[in-house]
């Protein structure tokens, strides 16, 4: 929402700017400079980024527009999931967990939370760390080191799209002097003729100018820094995985694991500690 009021400020304040500096709207709508900028722009970014980007980017902006995709309710159904993981692995012993861990769908103890049992890259991510724990091969410092590789593997692919999209920002201004450019070759080849024509071809030029410079810094520059911050979001439910499962390898009690992970959600994210030991208190 605040995306597409931000967009509407931006018009809004541009072209009430021009119209109240006596300007005419009309003058600004050139198609064909739009179309050597926009099209310029779309070839240069499919050569510049693998199809995977590409398609990342496409399917991240609609997604900016739902807001964040873990609300506060679903950081709290992560750390009761994993106090109840921890909880039944402390009482019964790892190996109770492996039928959980191999079939996560049919297991009762992630059944109760249907929605991140929808999320696969999330439910991936902690039964392949909880296969580990259960194989009792690692060490909580060597499982903190792989898991921190495949963080950083994690976070290097989401910032992908966000970076792809802030070089086509750059790179829009420099097509808008491209499509000016190209409009004074047309003026000059006008010289002769009316003054009239002239002014319209200088005009549409310097439209090329503005509609680069605009394109990149009112819109494609902020939805690039907007899928940077929804991709560092995404990854805190990631991270606090990791966390609650290192400590409980290092011999902190489930609930002791999951307060440690609690403590890496942003604020305005973070459940209140009263709130979330009442809600686990509930589960005990």
């Amino acid at each position: 929402m605040f995306i597409i009021i931000g967009f509407i400020v931006v018009i809004g304040s541009v072209l009430g700017g021009f119209v109240l500096s006596h300007g005419q709207i009309g003058a600004l709508w050139q198609p064909y400079e739009l179309l050597i900028i926009g099209g310029a722009a779309l070839g240069a970014f499919l050569v510049a980024n693998p199809m995977k980007v590409v398609k990342a980017c496409a399917s991240g902006i609609p997604r900016l527009l739902k807001g964040s995709h873990y609300k506060k309710s679903d950081y709290v159904d992560i750390l009761a999931m994993l106090y109840d993981v921890l909880m039944k692995a402390r009482r019964e012993g790892m190996m109770a967990i492996e039928r959980d861990v191999d079939e996560p769908a049919s297991s009762e103890l992630f059944q109760k939370y249907p929605k991140l049992l929808a999320d696969k890259p999330l439910m991936e991510f902690t039964t392949d760390c909880l296969r580990l724990m259960v194989s009792g091969n690692f060490e909580a410092h060597e499982l903190e080191q792989v898991l921190d590789i495949e963080l950083e593997t994690h976070s290097k692919e989401a910032a992908e799209p966000a970076h792809a999209l802030q070089v086509l920002a750059d790179s829009l201004p420099g097509f808008g002097i491209v499509a000016a450019v190209l409009g004074i070759v047309i003026t000059m080849a006008s010289i002769g003729g009316e003054a009239s024509e002239i002014g319209h071809h200088v005009a549409a030029a310097l439209v090329g100018t503005f509609l680069g410079i605009l394109l990149g810094y009112g819109f494609v520059g902020p939805l690039a820094a907007a899928m940077h911050h929804h991709a560092q979001e995404e990854a805190k439910a990631f991270e606090i995985i990791k966390m609650a499962l290192v400590s409980s390898l290092r011999g902190y009690a489930p609930s002791v694991a999951v307060e440690f992970a609690r403590k890496l959600l942003f604020s305005d994210m973070r459940p209140a500690f009263a709130d979330l030991d009442a809600h686990l208190r509930g589960k005990r």
